[in-house]
C-alpha cells in the first residue's frame, strides 16, 4: 500500500479509522525514502527507531489512547535540537553530535504523538539559500534535480515536496522557510517571532529567527502550528473573501520578475478580485533604505554571541573558532570568518538597526496596514524560480547576472525585519518549476493570515507531484 502522497490530515484520518497502521505507513514511507535518496534531502534517518515508535503508536490506538498526531512522521531541519538524532547544522565540526534535550517545539510535536525519525540537509549553519552544502552534499529540487531546492531549509522543502514526508519543520531568519517552500511547490509558514518557543535551535539571530512548518496543504500547516503554539486545535481556517482587503506594494516586490513569476502573480490577483477581494495598490513610504540597514547588522552581530552560547548550552564543548574551522562551504566560512576580525559588524551599526531603523520600519508597516485597512500584503515569494546547483555567486535573471543570495531574499527580507508572519503558497509552474506567492500580515495576527491563506488555497489548482 502506497501512502506517501497523503497529507497529515489524511494520514490522521486513515490511522484513526484503521484503514492502515502506523507500521504500514512506516513501511511505505521508508521504501519511498530509499527510492528518492538521489535528492539528497535527508541528513539522518533512523528507520529502526521509526518502526519502534510506529508500533507504539499502534498499541496506543488499539487501547483507545491515541493523540492528535499519533504515528505521523515529520522531518526536521538539522539545526533543530533532537536528543535522539544528531543536530549538526549541516557543518563539519558538529558531525554526529546530539544535544542533551529536544527543542521545546519538538517536545510539543512529540507530545501530540508525532514521530521524528529524520533530519534534513540544509544550507550550512543556515547562512544561505541554495542548500548547496559542501559537507553533506547538495539537496536537490524534486521538480528538476539539477536545480536548487532553495534554503536554508532546502532539505525539508525537497523531502516534503517529493512525498518522502508529509510535512516538516524549517527555520526562517530572512526567508529560509518561505524560499524553499516556493521553489519546491509547497506551503511554508513563518510565524510571528515568539509564537513558538525559540530555544533549542542553532541560532543566527534571536531578533529574527523562528521555526516554521512546511507542508503540502494549509490544513497541515495549521495542525503543526496548533501543536507548537500550544493550541488545542487550529482556529477557523476560512474567511469571507468579500471582506478581505489585500495591499499590493509594487516597489521592489514586483520589480524585475521572471516572466512566469509575473504571470502567475497577475493571475492570482485576477482570481482574488473575481472572488470579491479588494486589492489596494499602495507602496510603503521610505521603508527600503531602513530595511537595507537592518537585516545584516542584526544577523551578523547577534550570531557571534548567540552561536557560542548555543554550543555551550547544547553541551557541544567546542569554540566558535573550532566551529568556523570545520565549515566546508566557502560562502559560509567567508561570512563567519569575517566576523572574527576587523571586518566584524560594528556594535554601532547593530545599535542603530535595533534602536532606530527597525522600530521605524515596524511603525511604517503598522501604519500602512492601518491607513489602507488591509488584512495582508501580496507579492512573489521570490522574483525567480529555482536556478542550477552551483550558481552560488550569481544567477541569471532577465538577461542579467544577479547576486544569488540578495536576489532570492529580496522579497522575504522585509517581513523578517519587521517580525511579521508570512506564508508562501504554491500557485503554479513556470517552465516546469514551482512558483510561490507570499502573503504577509500584522505581527500577532497569525491565525487570521492562516485563514486567508487556506481560503486562497481552495481557489488555486494544486501543483502536480514532481
Amino acid at each position: 500500500m502506497s501512502l506517501n502522497g497523503l497529507s497529515v490530515v489524511e494520514l490522521c484520518a486513515g490511522l484513526a479509522s484503521k484503514k492502515f497502521s502506523a507500521v504500514e505507513l512506516a513501511e511505505s514511507l521508508t521504501q519511498h525514502i530509499q527510492q528518492n535518496s538521489d535528492l539528497g534531502s535527508i541528513a539522518t534517518f533512523d528507520p529502526e527507531s521509526y518502526f519502534k515508535q510506529a508500533g507504539e503508536a499502534d498499541v496506543r490506538r488499539k487501547a483507545g489512547g491515541s493523540k492528535s498526531l499519533d504515528g505521523v512522521p515529520l522531518i526536521l531541519k538539522d539545526n533543530i535540537d533532537t536528543k535522539d538524532l544528531p543536530t549538526t547544522g549541516g557543518t563539519g565540526a558538529l558531525a554526529g553530535r546530539s544535544p542533551s534535550k529536544d527543542a521545546p517545539a519538538v517536545t510539543a510535536l512529540k507530545r501530540a504523538g508525532a514521530i521524528i525519525p529524520a533530519k534534513a540537509v540544509m544550507h550550512e549553519l543556515a547562512f544561505g539559500i541554495t542548500s548547496n552544502n559542501n559537507v553533506t552534499g547538495p539537496a536537490r529540487n524534486p521538480y528538476d534535480k539539477s536545480k536548487i531546492p532553495g534554503g536554508s531549509s532546502g532539505g525539508t522543502g525537497s523531502a516534503v515536496s517529493s512525498r518522502q514526508f508529509p510535512a516538516g519543520l524549517g527555520t526562517d531568519t530572512g526567508g529560509s522557510v518561505r524560499i524553499p517552500s516556493a521553489l519546491c511547490g509547497i506551503f511554508g509558514f513563518r510565524p510571528t517571532v515568539g509564537r513558538y518557543p525559540g530555544d533549542g535551535v542553532i541560532p543566527i539571530s534571536k531578533t529574527r529567527d523562528t521555526i516554521g512548518p512546511m507542508a503540502r496543504t494549509m490544513q497541515d500547516i495549521a495542525l503543526l502550528d496548533a501543536a507548537m503554539a500550544d493550541k488545542a486545535s487550529p482556529g477557523r481556517m476560512e474567511v469571507n473573501l468579500k471582506s478581505i482587503r489585500i495591499g499590493l506594494p509594487r516597489t521592489r516586490f514586483w520589480e524585475n520578475l521572471e516572466d512566469d513569476v509575473e504571470e502567475h502573480g497577475k493571475r492570482l490577483i485576477q482570481i482574488l478580485e473575481g472572488e470579491g477581494v479588494t486589492i489596494i495598490e499602495a507602496d510603503f513610504p521610505n521603508i527600503w533604505e531602513l530595511n537595507d540597514n537592518t537585516g545584516f547588522p542584526i544577523a551578523l552581530f547577534e550570531v557571534m554571541s548567540e552561536l557560542p552560547a548555543y554550543l555551550q548550552s547544547a553541551g557541544y564543548n567546542i569554540s566558535i573558532e573550532e566551529l568556523i574551522e570545520g565549515i566546508g562551504s566557502p560562502d559560509v566560512k567567508g561570512i563567519l570568518s569575517s566576523q572574527l576580525g576587523d571586518e566584524a559588524m560594528p556594535e554601532a551599526a547593530y545599535a542603530a538597526a535595533m534602536e532606530q531603523h527597525r522600530p521605524e520600519m515596524q511603525k511604517i508597516y503598522r501604519d500602512y496596514f492601518a491607513e489602507h485597512e488591509v488584512d495582508a500584503i501580496l507579492f512573489p515569494t521570490t522574483p525567480l524560480t529555482a536556478r542550477p546547483i552551483g550558481d552560488d555567486e550569481t544567477v541569471e535573471l532577465n538577461g542579467n547576472q544577479e547576486p544569488t543570495f540578495p536576489i532570492f531574499i529580496r522579497n522575504t527580507d522585509l517581513g523578517s525585519n519587521v517580525g511579521a508572519p508570512g506564508i508562501s503558497l504554491p500557485v503554479g509552474l513556470g517552465n516546469g518549476l514551482p512558483v510561490g506567492m507570499e502573503i504577509d500580515g500584522l505581527p500577532g495576527r497569525d491565525e487570521h493570515l492562516l485563514a486567508i491563506a487556506s481560503t486562497i488555497e481552495a481557489l488555486v489548482e494544486p501543483l502536480p507531484a514532481p
